[in-house]
């Protein structure tokens, strides 16, 4: 599995719960796969500028038409604020249709970046 680094927001210096989310698109065919992740990296340039954002990775399986994002957020309206963004909307509906996206969240106190990343990861090969 390939992933950015760890991507810093806003919110960084949080402390107290967070909320994670794991994104994941698997696309139906290997023509979509690079121009897939070109959006999703043109969009996690925005990372910075992301109200209630504490850090992100994006993630790709490039053999497996996989790929996605684990976020980390001070809270839910960060997400949803995210969620709702023009560039983001545009993405989801260029390529919802073009293959399978499963998504997961939770809460956890810890906001150590390892543990968030080996937690998803696991999710991530349950879903394989």
């Amino acid at each position: 599995m390939l992933r950015s680094k760890w991507i810093t927001g806003p919110a960084a210096d949080f402390t107290g719960e967070i909320l994670v989310s794991v994104t994941e698109l698997t696309l139906n065919d290997f023509r979509r796969t690079p121009g897939a992740y070109r959006a999703g990296y043109t969009l996690g340039r925005e990372w910075p500028r992301l109200t209630g954002a504490v850090g992100m990775w994006l993630w790709a399986e490039p053999l497996r038409r996989r790929l996605g994002s684990i976020s980390v957020w001070r809270d839910r309206a960060g997400l949803r604020g995210f969620v709702g963004l023009p560039a983001h909307v545009e993405i989801m509906r260029k390529y919802r249709d073009l293959g399978t996206t499963r998504a997961t969240t939770w809460h956890t106190a810890d906001v150590d970046p390892q543990v968030i990343w080996q937690a998803a990861g696991r999710w991530l090969k349950d879903r394989v």
